[in-house]
């Protein structure tokens, strides 16, 4: 009988260029690259046929290399600018690995390497929701700690202050308020078939696998880091 288990790439997308903070991908973290926090939890969820890191830097690619990166995607200068999106990158990652390989995957995971506080069993929960939903790509979020029902305000022209979004009937307390979630960056799953590399990220087959504020921080700035620093001591270190 032919094997039905899903062809399974996993990206991870490393630009050389931060800005906010230099060289964060492959600054230490607990003893590894920042880099290598995501490619282990790659590894360790036994999901893959293949992980492949895209980077426009070569110090970056090979950090890849040295953690166990099954392909090494130069990225192309037009991709890596400080305006370029990350999709077309992904894409880009994918249409190697396809060529390279000679494998044609069904599900896409972007695991992002500023996010290094996720599980591998995090990885797992939210490819299984895409591929037994039939969904056409998965994000992840925590549970907002601000509701723009409740405690969220936008001011108007005039200056008038009001609710972000309106609820339905009066909301006295944030418990009170529709669920909301404050994506967390983490995880990326898309079904192949649908996945172009351009246009919205979310749209009506979209779903959502919810993780935990602890396992939601993204790196973007000193303060994060050391945030992410003390809550991977306190859980005992990196997985």
């Amino acid at each position: 009988m032919a094997d039905r288990t899903p062809k399974r790439l996993c990206t991870i997308c490393a630009r050389g260029g931060s800005k906010g903070l230099p060289g964060k991908n492959i600054r230490p973290l607990l003893g590894r690259p920042l880099l290598a926090h995501s490619l282990l939890q790659a590894r360790a969820s036994g999901l893959f046929d293949a992980v492949a890191v895209s980077s426009d830097s070569p110090a970056i690619l090979e950090v890849g290399r040295a953690w166990g990166a099954d392909l090494l995607v130069e990225r192309p200068a037009a991709m890596a600018t400080d305006d370029a999106g990350k999709l077309p990158a992904i894409r880009h990652a994918l249409s190697i690995a396809e060529d390279r390989l000679g494998i044609h995957f069904d599900t896409l995971v972007d695991l992002d390497c500023t996010s290094p506080l996720r599980l591998p069993s995090d990885i797992a929960g939210a490819v299984a929701l895409l591929e037994e939903s039939g969904a056409g790509n998965v994000i992840t979020g925590t549970p907002a700690r601000r509701s723009p029902y409740f405690n969220m305000v936008e001011t108007g022209p005039d200056g008038a202050v009001r609710l972000a979004k309106q609820p339905e009937g009066a909301v006295l307390r944030r418990q009170d308020a529709p669920p909301c979630y404050d994506m967390n960056a983490s995880i990326y799953v898309w079904n192949v078939r649908g996945f172009t590399g351009h246009g919205p990220l979310i749209d009506a087959d979209t779903r959502l696998f919810v993780m935990p504020a602890e396992r939601s921080v993204d790196i973007d700035a000193e303060l994060d880091f050391a945030i992410v620093e003390f809550l991977m001591q306190r859980a005992g270190g990196p997985e």
